[in-house]
């Protein structure tokens, strides 16, 4: 037996691959029944203290000051529900059938997918709950590439592999790899579907204004746009209610950018994930901690 098998087989991981199964078991039910049981199963984990609903209450307290306690409230539990219910629809994306997952992902205007059609594309996609639902979707149609951080754990990050590989020979670059390799990809003309807006600490990161909040942000998509002349095209997938599936929706290509001006080009990239988050704002990824690496002198947010 090999040693990556080995590795996968060891009884440590026995939970994993006993989670692994039940997403192979309800990926059989139909879509409706599947959503309830992800917002029945999100309910109940939202009731339960947890670090993670700590840093979810802590980031909408933050981001949504005048918001009354109540709303926030119900928009953390929301964020659980669709998570979860996210996580549960895993198993259509590994094991369903691509008509199947044609149907549990529409595309609104596939038409506005290359912008001009002339230069290269960088699909700015932030962190909501559809955000893999929508970047497996489009490696249906053609061959993309992705920034990709190893999963510690080796039975997701093989299955998370799979799912994002099992339609076409989508390019995962390593985030330890580097720009070069995406640099390469993109100039070969494919389109970039780039995750712009975790907390990754202070390399290559501005602290840019997120909802008024000083938040170390990756500064790559205005140097990635200068020396490809790629258009930056946001991508969002929403999840949609009542076991629908979700809706990706391309925005129209960004002018002027990169300005020339870098901290002012990352805000204005922050501007618009804001924008999106306030149009649905339960579907946001409020359970990272955003705002974990903090300017010089400045005392964490989730003590």
């Amino acid at each position: 037996m090999s040693a990556p098998a080995r590795t996968l087989l060891r009884p440590a991981l026995l939970p994993v691959w006993l989670g692994v199964g039940v997403l192979w078991l309800l990926h059989w039910l139909p879509l409706p029944l599947q959503a309830a049981i992800g917002n029945s199963l999100g309910w109940l984990i939202a009731q339960i203290p947890s670090k993670r609903r700590r840093v979810g209450a802590t980031n909408l307290a933050l981001c949504f000051p005048d918001v009354p306690a109540a709303q926030r409230r119900r928009w953390l539990r929301q964020t659980f529900q669709a998570s979860i219910r996210a996580a549960l629809e895993y198993g259509i994306l590994w094991w369903g059938s691509a008509a199947r997952v044609r149907r549990l992902v529409r595309i609104d205007n596939p038409e506005a997918a290359r912008g001009d059609g002339v230069r290269p594309v960088i699909w700015l996609a932030p962190h909501f709950v559809g955000l893999d639902m929508g970047g497996i979707r489009l490696t249906m149609d053609q061959t993309i590439v992705s920034m990709y951080a190893r999963a510690q754990n080796p039975v997701a990050d093989k299955y998370m592999r799979h799912g994002r590989t099992r339609f076409s020979d989508i390019v995962l670059i390593e985030r330890h790899e580097g720009i070069k390799a995406t640099l390469a990809a993109i100039k070969r003309g494919l389109p970039f579907y780039y995750l712009p807006d975790q907390d990754h600490g202070r390399l290559n990161a501005v602290f840019a204004p997120f909802f008024g909040i000083p938040a170390a942000t990756v500064s790559a998509l205005p140097r990635l746009v200068k020396l490809t002349g790629a258009q930056v095209i946001p991508v969002i997938t929403r999840q949609l209610s009542w076991g629908r599936g979700y809706a990706l929706h391309f925005y129209p290509p960004w002018e002027n950018f990169p300005s020339g001006d870098v901290d002012a080009d990352v805000a204005r990239m922050n501007a618009f994930i804001e924008d999106r988050i306030r149009e649905m704002p339960a579907q946001y990824l409020w359970l990272h901690r955003r705002f974990k690496t903090r300017p010089d002198g400045e005392a964490s947010l989730y003590d």
